[in-house]
């Protein structure tokens, strides 16, 4: 029977190869962690029931954890209960389609990155359930700039986001910068791509009070260690800044198993600029603490070669906080440059530095942009985005939507 408009739904959250239960910025955890769990429960305090399905990478892992009342995450078994290189889930695909194809019925099957469309909408089509997709992040040739996006690092991966693109029911954009790449580059329909933007807790998330800043500070990067998020660039743009106002850099996050040895690198790298001393690397953090660090930074910097969207960014702005980002993608969207903070073309370190020394020695320019990121992100909430996702959701399950239920592998 299909669900009525006022009816709650009952919807599959699929996230393959990493789970929305992890810390952001461990392992393979970033944004879509983030977006992922925090649309789950505020779908589910919209009333509707809400499963997460991820890959069990632990033998010490429950088989379900109950996040919220109405949202389960479910851990599948799908190659070894251990963590693997990322590339590696494109091995898991089928079995995790088995493990999923004794679980439901689902009212509509939403899944986020490749390996989860891959595995999901196959079955979809076998029981006539709607499939959304979500990529999060679009591969690109190894050839290209890292702009372009991320490296296929499976096989499968290129021909499988086009096939994605062209036989999902619905596309799920973060921003409209991944909503032209997937019509461009993967050939998706207009009609099928709609933009859900993100929402942030601007009560966790929130400015510090009476905060006094004493000294020079620090600068913030909390993000994936992998090359694609441009840490090189911080820590050459650091190394720039006068000596008198240079902050340190705090760098929060984790290096997957694609990147054994990274942080060797970045730490050599500060070493050669003479600035190891004042980097420090202080791996992933929970929220708590991560919105923490946020709120007493002098100034955040997101110098990503390519994101669809930019969480960081956001979270940023709700903490009160500048925000110097690279012009990358959906950080053109996530940034307004000069109201909330600068949105950067070049690359240059020392360019970064010029604008960086500016935050950092201009008070009124910092605190105008920090009163105008705060108020712009006290309007962009889950709830928000949800009921988005929700319109999506509801006109495909609603009769007369248009659905189509043909599979045609390319």
């Amino acid at each position: 029977m299909v669900p009525s408009v006022s009816t709650s739904l009952h919807i599959a959250l699929v996230s393959l190869h990493t789970s929305p239960g992890a810390e952001p910025g461990s392992g393979d955890a970033g944004g879509m962690n983030v977006v992922v769990r925090n649309q789950a429960e505020a779908l589910a305090a919209a009333g509707h029931t809400v499963e997460i399905l991820t890959r069990r990478s632990s033998p010490e892992i429950a088989r379900k954890v109950q996040l919220h009342p109405r949202v389960t995450l479910r851990f599948l078994d799908a190659g070894p209960a251990a963590p693997v290189p990322k590339g590696d889930h494109e091995d898991f695909i089928d079995a995790f389609r088995q493990r999923m194809s004794t679980l439901g019925p689902y009212d509509v099957i939403h899944s986020h990155h490749w390996f989860s469309g891959m595995a999901a909408l196959p079955l979809a089509r076998e029981l006539s359930t709607p499939h959304v997709q979500s990529f999060h992040s679009i591969a690109a040739e190894e050839s290209t700039p890292l702009s372009a996006g991320e490296r296929p690092e499976s096989p499968g991966r290129m021909a499988g986001e086009a096939w994605l693109a062209r036989e999902s029911d619905a596309i799920v954009a973060i921003s409209e910068a991944e909503a032209e790449t997937v019509l461009r580059r993967l050939g998706g329909s207009a009609a099928r791509i709609e933009i859900v933007p993100p929402g942030v807790d601007s009560a966790l998330f929130r400015p510090a009070k009476h905060l006094t800043r004493s000294g020079r500070g620090y600068a913030l990067v909390a993000a994936r260690l992998q090359p694609l998020k441009g840490l090189d660039l911080a820590i050459e743009a650091i190394a720039a800044i006068p000596e008198p106002i240079r902050p340190d850099l705090i760098i929060a996050g984790d290096a997957s198993s694609d990147f054994d040895g990274y942080v060797d690198e970045l730490r050599a790298l500060a070493a050669r600029h003479g600035i190891e001393n004042i980097v420090r690397f202080v791996g992933p953090q929970n929220r708590a603490k991560l919105a923490v660090l946020f709120r007493e930074a002098r100034v955040v910097l997101v110098p990503s070669h390519s994101e669809t969207y930019g969480l960081v960014a956001l979270e940023a702005a709700a903490s009160g906080v500048p925000v110097v980002a690279a012009a990358s993608g959906g950080l053109r969207e996530a940034v307004i440059h000069g109201t909330t903070g600068v949105v950067l073309e070049s690359r240059d370190p020392l360019v970064w530095a010029t604008y960086l020394s500016q935050v950092l020695s201009d008070h009124e320019f910092a605190q105008q942009l920090s009163v105008a990121a705060r108020e712009r992100a006290e309007h962009l909430n889950w709830p928000r985005s949800a009921q988005k996702l929700l319109a999506v959701y509801r006109s495909l399950v609603v009769p007369g939507s248009g659905c189509r239920h043909e599979l045609a592998i390319a």
